[in-house]
C-alpha cells in the first residue's frame, strides 16, 4: 500500500494578504522617509556645513513627514473603512428583507463559478446556516467582517515606518566629519534604498533587480537634484 502525499498547507486566506499589503505598506513608507528626509538634509549640506541648520531642516523632515503619513493614511483607511461598513450594513439589511432571495443569489453565484445547480444550492443553504452574513460578504464583496480596516493603526504603522526610514539619512549626515558628511550619505541611503527595494519585491512577488534599480536611481536623482539647488542658492548668496 502506497503512502498518500501530504498536502501542504498554503496560506491563500485573507489574513495572509492583509498582513502582505501591511508590510509592503511599512516599506513603502521607509523609502519615503529614507529619500524625502535624505534630499532636504543633502539640499542643506549644499548651503552650509554647520550642524545646527542640518539637525532643524532634518527633524522637521522626519516630523512633518510623519504627520503627513499619517494623516493621509488616516483619511484613505477611514473612507476604506466607511465604505466596507456602509457595504455590510446593506448585506445585513437584504438578509433580513428578503432571506429567499439572498439564497438564490448565493446559489447563482456558486453556479458562475462552475458548480451545478444542485451541488451550488447546497453550498449556499450549508453555508447559510453556518454564517449567513459571512458567506454572503466572502461571495458577493470578498469583505471579511472581522478584519475592516483601522485607521488609526494605519496611520500609527505609516508614521512610524517613515520615522524609521528618515533615522538613517538623518544619522548618516550628522554623524560623520564635514568633508565626508554628503558622500557618505549618498552611500548609506543608496543601500538602504537597494536592501528595501529586494524586500518590497519578494513581498509582492515582482523583480528584485528592477524594484531595486528604479528605487536607487530615483533616490540618487532626488539627492543629486536637491544638492544641486543648495549648492546654487549658497553660490547666489540666496540662502
Amino acid at each position: 500500500m502506497t503512502d498518500m502525499p501530504v498536502q501542504r498547507s498554503e496560506p491563500h486566506d485573507s489574513s495572509v494578504a492583509g498582513r502582505l499589503n501591511w508590510l509592503r505598506a511599512a516599506v513603502l513608507g521607509a523609502n519615503d522617509g529614507i529619500v524625502s528626509t535624505a534630499a532636504t538634509v543633502i539640499g542643506v549640506a549644499g548651503v552650509t556645513n554647520a550642524v545646527a541648520p542640518i539637525l532643524v531642516a532634518g527633524t522637521a523632515a522626519v516630523v512633518g513627514g510623519s504627520v503627513s503619513m499619517a494623516l493621509g493614511e488616516y483619511v484613505s483607511v477611514s473612507s476604506q473603512k466607511d465604505s466596507q461598513e456602509a457595504l455590510i450594513e446593506k448585506e445585513r439589511r437584504e438578509l433580513a428583507e428578503d432571506p429567499d432571495g439572498e439564497l438564490a443569489e448565493l446559489a447563482g453565484l456558486y453556479e458562475q463559478k462552475g458548480l451545478s445547480p444542485e451541488t451550488a444550492r447546497k453550498v449556499a443553504a450549508e453555508l447559510t446556516e453556518h454564517d449567513v452574513l459571512a458567506a454572503h460578504l466572502s461571495a458577493e464583496l470578498n469583505i471579511d467582517e472581522l478584519e475592516v480596516a483601522n485607521p488609526w493603526h494605519a496611520a500609527f504603522a505609516s508614521a512610524a515606518s517613515f520615522a524609521a526610514g528618515a533615522v538613517l539619512p538623518l544619522l548618516a549626515i550628522l554623524l560623520p566629519p564635514a568633508e565626508l558628511r554628503i558622500p557618505i550619505t549618498f552611500i548609506a541611503v543608496l543601500v538602504a534604498l537597494a536592501i528595501t527595494g529586494a524586500i518590497s519585491a519578494q513581498v509582492g512577488g515582482s523583480s528584485r533587480r528592477r524594484a531595486t534599480i528604479r528605487l536607487v536611481v530615483g533616490g540618487a536623482l532626488a539627492m543629486a537634484v536637491t544638492f544641486l539647488v543648495g549648492s546654487l542658492l549658497g553660490t547666489t548668496g540666496i540662502a
